[in-house]
């Protein structure tokens, strides 16, 4: 594969060639890599940036039903969408069923939308580990917005938020009180709370929710990055469509300020270090997978297993085999 011939097909806009180019990132075998990283360096020398968005909440609240409304609507205001859904794989079998763009029928149709289902793998925090990569494909793309749908998540699942410029979290009605609001890890990272399904009888149910985390969110300590007034919670309809607007209009708002502040760029700088970090660490576990390392990693846990040795002693000697 010509990796410099690629990136000038994703640069100029060429669908086919993004979605080639992100399955080649995604790859895991070694001749793969080196040409993904190439790949990744090229286009980025285009300069372009996106609006990155994650968006995240527990399974079953409407995340794929969103992000098609809020998708078609901001296509239809001009802007071009490319979205990165993650779903989650097997722990017994390593499958993923891949449903994401299926749901997302009307939105997959529009030609200014670009939709990529990207199964999660072993990697945890409700992302796949080379969706930080399709992101900068895409952005090279031209995309305006890039939406990233993690695969559902707990309150202590919050990698989301360190490859996005806004992190969008979706709660469903009656979902909890105010003490649910305070509780560190996932509350405390959202930007904007967007309680979805307001509409038919939930819709007595989701104002109550909205004014419950709308009251939680000011006992917060305030973060250096917001200004007056944020995080907020909001009321959508994803189904109805009500709120889409408003909720835009809040982002655009709170990206503005960001950038006039010099967040946007402070953030996207810390967000690059923590990404290199992140990969010395998967660069050193790797190393546990190939040999000797895999023969010592098995001789060791085969005497741990037996009691011949203790987690910790095991551990150190490898540690100490490894250099560290």
């Amino acid at each position: 594969m010509d990796v410099t011939i690629l990136a000038e097909a994703v640069k100029s806009g060429d669908r086919r060639a993004l979605a080639r180019a992100i399955t080649l990132v995604e790859s895991a075998r070694e001749d793969h890599r080196a040409q993904a990283r190439a790949l990744v360096a090229e286009v980025a020398r285009a300069g372009r940036q996106a609006l990155r968005i994650g968006l995240s909440g527990t399974p079953g609240v409407g995340k794929s039903t969103f992000i098609e409304s809020f998708g078609c609507f901001l296509t239809a205001q001009g802007l071009r969408v490319a979205v990165l859904a993650v779903d989650p794989s097997s722990a017994r079998s390593g499958g993923s069923i891949l449903g994401d763009k299926t749901r997302m029928e009307r939105l997959s149709r529009d030609p200014m939308a670009f939709i990529r289902p990207s199964p999660s793998q072993t990697h945890l925090g409700g992302v796949a580990r080379r969706t930080r990569e399709a992101v900068a494909l895409c952005e090279a793309a031209g995309y305006d917005v890039v939406l990233i749908e993690t695969v559902g998540v707990g309150q202590s699942e919050t990698m989301v938020a360190e490859m996005c410029d806004l992190f969008l979290l979706l709660l469903a009605p009656a979902g909890g009180d105010e003490l649910q609001g305070v509780k560190r890890g996932i509350m405390e990272m959202a930007d904007l709370i967007l309680v979805n399904k307001a509409d038919g009888d939930l819709k007595p149910a989701a104002m109550r929710t909205q004014a419950d985390y709308a009251g939680a969110l000011r006992l917060l300590r305030r973060r250096p990055q917001d200004p007056a007034g944020f995080p907020k919670a909001l009321t959508v309809s994803a189904l109805e469509e009500n709120g889409l607007a408003q909720a835009w209009e809040e982002m655009q708002t709170l990206t503005a300020w960001r950038r006039d502040h010099g967040h946007w760029d402070s953030r996207r700088a810390a967000q690059a270090r923590h990404w290199f970090e992140e990969e010395v660490r998967q660069g050193l576990l790797a190393r546990l997978t190939r040999e000797p390392m895999r023969g010592v990693l098995h001789a060791l846990g085969a005497q741990v297993a037996e009691g011949r040795r203790t987690p910790d002693e095991a551990a150190a000697e490898l540690l100490g085999q490894l250099g560290a």
